[in-house]
C-alpha cells in the first residue's frame, strides 16, 4: 500500500477548484477528498498495523445472508428484479465459499421455478413477462447454485425456441418481444446458450458482425450502433466476441487504449464512461475485460505477453476494501453511498479479478491471506468452479434440434 503521507502528496492531476464550472468536476473533487482521507488513515495505520486493509468477510455474510431472508423496503422497487437479486447473493456468497444449505438451497430453486414462464425464459417475478436479463440472472443464479435439481429446472428446448424468437433481422436480440435491442441482449442470450448448451451457429449467425458495429471512435463499445462507449456495454461485447469465437473482429488497438484509461488515477478504481466518477461496479465490468485483453494479447504474434493483468491490480483492491466496504456489511458504488446487492456482487467479482485474473495460481491479494476470494469466470461471472461444473452437466445433455423450432 502507498504511504499514507505520499498520498497527501497526489495532486499534480487535480481539478482547480477556482476553475471548476460543472457539477461532475465539483462532485469529482469531493470523491477525491473523501478517498483521500480514507487512503490516508489505513496508510497511516498500517504502519502499526501491515496486514491492513482487511476484507470484512463476516459483516459481508452477514449483510448477504439477512438478504435471502429479508429484504428491506427499498428493495420493492426491484420486484421485477427478483432472479438478479438471487444472483447478485448467491454469487457474493460463492466468492466468500459460503454457499447457502441445500433447504435455502431448494426455497431458492422454486423461488426461480416461480419466474420461469411458458415460454421457456424467466420473468423478473412470478407472473411477469419473459425478459432476456432475468433470464441470464436465473441461469446464473442456479449454474451457481450448482445442483441438479437446480439445473434441472432450465427447459432447455423451450428456452432455444425463446432466444430464436427474440433474434431480430440485424441479428441483435431484444430484451424482450417489442422492447428495445441492445448490446446486452446478444451477450446475456450468448451467455445463456453456452452454459446451458443450447448454441447454434445459426442462432447467432450475423451477430458478431452486429456487435462490432457497436464499437465507437474511443475504441469501448456502445448499447448500440452510434452511441457513447460505456463499461458495461464494452464487457458485454467483447465477452460476446469471445463466446462466439469472433474476437479478432474488433479494432483491438482502439479498445485497449480506452479500456486502459478508465482507472482512476487517485481512487484506483474505474469510471464507466470518459469524463465520469469511479464506480465500484465497474471494478468487474471494466475489470473484467482485461483477462479477456491478456487472452488476446497471448495470440498476437510479436506481441509480448504481460506480466500482469493490464491495470493497477492492487490499486483496485485498495480501493474497494478502503473506500467501499460498509461498517454494516455490502459493498458500495463509492464513500457516502449505503450498500446495495448489486454493488457488493460486482464490488466482490472485481477484487476477485484483480487477484485471480492473470494466473489463478499464484494470486496477487492485498491485506492478509485470509482477503483472498474465489476465482471468477470471466466470461459469466460465475465462479469458475460453478461454470466448470454447469458446462459439464449441460454438455452431457444432447443439443436441442434447431429443426424442431419451427
Amino acid at each position: 500500500m502507498a504511504n499514507g503521507r505520499d498520498l497527501k502528496l497526489i495532486k499534480d492531476f487535480r481539478f482547480d477548484e477556482e476553475n471548476v464550472s460543472t457539477v461532475t468536476s465539483i462532485e469529482q473533487i469531493n470523491v477525491e477528498d473523501n478517498c483521500e482521507e480514507l487512503l490516508y488513515q489505513t496508510g497511516l495505520a498500517s504502519e502499526i498495523e501491515p496486514d491492513l486493509p482487511v476484507l470484512n468477510r463476516k459483516q459481508h455474510l452477514e449483510f448477504l445472508n439477512s438478504s435471502l431472508k429479508y429484504l428491506p423496503k427499498g428493495y420493492e422497487v426491484l420486484d421485477s428484479s427478483q432472479p438478479w437479486l438471487c444472483y447478485w447473493i448467491l454469487h457474493s456468497l460463492s466468492l466468500l465459499e459460503n454457499p447457502p444449505n441445500a433447504e435455502v438451497s431448494s426455497a431458492l430453486v422454486a423461488r426461480l421455478a416461480r419466474c420461469q414462464t411458458e415460454s421457456g425464459g424467466f420473468g423478473g417475478g412470478p407472473g411477469q413477462s419473459a425478459h432476456l436479463a432475468p433470464t441470464y440472472a436465473a441461469v446464473n443464479a442456479l449454474c451457481t447454485l450448482g445442483t441438479v435439481e437446480a439445473m434441472a429446472l432450465i427447459d432447455r428446448e423451450k428456452l432455444q425456441k425463446f432466444l430464436y424468437s427474440l433474434k431480430n433481422a440485424d441479428s441483435s436480440f431484444s430484451m424482450h418481444h417489442g422492447s428495445e435491442a441492445d448490446i446486452r441482449g446478444v451477450y446475456c442470450a450468448l451467455s445463456i446458450a453456452r452454459l446451458t448448451n443450447i448454441y447454434t451457429e445459426e442462432l447467432f449467425s450475423g451477430s458478431a458482425e452486429w456487435i462490432v458495429r457497436c464499437q465507437t471512435y474511443e475504441g469501448g463499445f456502445a448499447g448500440v450502433p452510434g452511441m457513447e462507449a460505456h463499461g458495461g456495454y464494452a464487457f458485454c461485447g467483447l465477452a460476446a466476441l469471445f463466446l462466439m469465437g469472433q474476437e479478432d473482429l474488433i479494432d483491438f488497438p482502439a479498445f485497449l487504449r480506452w479500456a486502459v484509461s478508465r482507472q482512476m488515477k487517485l481512487e484506483g478504481g474505474f469510471q464507466g464512461r470518459t469524463n465520469k466518477l469511479v464506480d465500484g461496479c465497474y471494478s468487474f465490468w471494466q475489470g473484467g475485460a482485461f483477462p479477456l485483453i491478456n487472452l488476446i494479447l497471448k495470440t498476437k504474434e510479436g506481441m509480448p505477453m504481460p506480466l500482469s493483468l493490464l491495470f493497477n491490480q492492487e490499486a483496485l483492491q485498495e480501493y474497494l476494501l478502503i473506500c467501499c466496504q460498509h461498517p454494516r456489511g455490502g459493498i458500495i458504488d463509492k464513500p457516502g453511498k449505503s450498500q446495495d446487492l448489486y454493488h457488493t456482487c460486482y464490488g466482490l467479482s472485481g477484487i476477485s479479478v484483480a487477484q485471480f485474473g492473470f494466473d489463478p495460481s499464484h494470486p496477487t491479494v492485498i491485506g492478509p491471506p485470509e482477503n483472498k476470494l474465489v476465482p471468477c469466470h470471466p466470461l459469466y461471472n460465475i465462479t469458475s468452479e460453478s461454470a466448470e461444473k454447469a458446462t459439464t452437466y449441460f454438455q452431457s445433455l444432447p443439443c436441442p434440434c434447431p429443426g424442431r423450432l419451427i
